[in-house]
């Protein structure tokens, strides 16, 4: 048997710690994906605002990620449970029969804690021809 170099024993050790650290990264799994789907898209007769009707779904573990809205939101948990921050106000959970509403600009993030998918409808009077979201960081 062959015994190793001082140099071999480093290489050695340096491919130890290579595949240590990047097996938990090879592992490491994309959040669920979250759907969003446009129901109705049509101006409205306010003066530069548009109604947009939308129908949310997160899977379990699914977060919708730090965003804003140039509009109003208003929400209504059809099926599931989810946690809501909002800026300025306390985390709470909130489950299927309950409502809630976002101020537009106000940075928030739903997120699902329940072991099924959570399906919201979202209505939004928005700023017509702004994008929709703006993720936040």
């Amino acid at each position: 048997m062959r015994s190793l170099s001082g140099n071999g024993v480093a290489r050695c050790a340096a491919a130890v710690v290579v595949l240590a650290l990047g097996i938990p990264a090879l592992s490491a799994q994309q959040a669920p994906a979250v759907k969003r789907n446009v129901v109705l898209k049509q101006d409205m007769e306010i003066p530069g605002r548009e109604a947009i009707m939308a129908l949310v779904e997160l899977p379990p573990g699914g977060a919708e990620g730090r965003h804003t809205h140039p509009a109003e939101v208003f929400v209504f948990v059809l099926e599931g449970t989810i946690s809501l921050e909002r800026e300025g106000q306390p985390t709470v959970a909130m489950k299927a029969g309950d409502a809630f509403s976002i101020a537009a600009g106000k940075v928030h993030q739903a997120s699902n804690t329940g072991s099924g998918t959570a399906k919201l409808a979202a209505v939004f009077v928005a700023e017509k021809g702004k994008p929709l979201t703006t993720q936040v960081q």
